[in-house]
């Protein structure tokens, strides 16, 4: 299996539509957790951010939400920005488009009922799989976040220690970064989560939201 933990450059020049990364230009980091708010994990993400001041955005699953306010509360209550994961977690390329839109309005829905309005739209598809068509209907409401450090957290075949070797090492001036406060991410994001932080910011980075 071939692993891309940093996403191929010419990725950036085939879609010009997507967000890969922010400016290069300053000592800033933009953390993503995708897949949460869940109580086993996302309390600790918020834990391990706050230590180092950092701010980060959290891609959400609708059906997580509706499932656990309390803990999506947390996130709004430590001002971090928020993104939209499709309600149940769907990928786009394997789903119709009327469910695949339905399904993002479901989410959007959660995200308003539980008190969050931002006038920046932010959508990252699961899978990080999207059809053109959809990816053309959707630019016109969202920005669309993609990455250019994926950790493979979620990997159970990458140990700990490789997965914050990699991440470290691809990681540079305004990279956004996947994590994912999900139990399958649990044994490596619990490792390597407060190491990225310790590295990075004794190198002098900021950690951001993305807005």
């Amino acid at each position: 299996m071939i692993r891309f933990f940093k996403t191929p450059f010419f990725f950036s020049k085939l879609f010009p539509d997507l967000i890969f990364h922010q400016s290069r230009n300053e000592k800033k980091i933009y953390l993503t957790f995708d897949d949460g708010p869940i109580p086993e994990i996302t309390p600790f993400v918020l834990s391990e951010l706050e230590k180092h001041k950092a701010k980060a955005t959290f891609f959400c699953i609708g059906d997580n939400i509706r499932k656990h306010p309390e803990i999506f509360a947390q996130i709004l209550n430590n001002n971090h920005a928020i993104g939209n994961h499709t309600f149940h977690h769907l990928n786009g390329k394997n789903t119709t488009q009327k469910l695949y839109f339905d399904d993002i309005l479901s989410c959007k829905n959660t995200l308003i009922n539980n008190n969050y309005i931002s006038e920046n739209q932010l959508f990252r598809p699961p899978y990080g799989a999207i059809k053109k068509s959809q990816l053309t209907k959707l630019k016109q409401e969202y920005k669309i976040i993609f990455w250019d450090v994926l950790t493979y957290d979620f990997d159970k075949n990458i140990s700990p220690e490789k997965c914050l070797e990699k991440a470290i090492k691809h990681t540079k001036n305004g990279s956004i970064v996947v994590f994912h406060d999900s139990l399958k991410a649990e044994k490596n994001l619990k490792y390597v989560l407060p190491r990225f932080l310790n590295h990075f910011s004794e190198k002098g980075f900021e950690f951001e939201a993305i807005h």
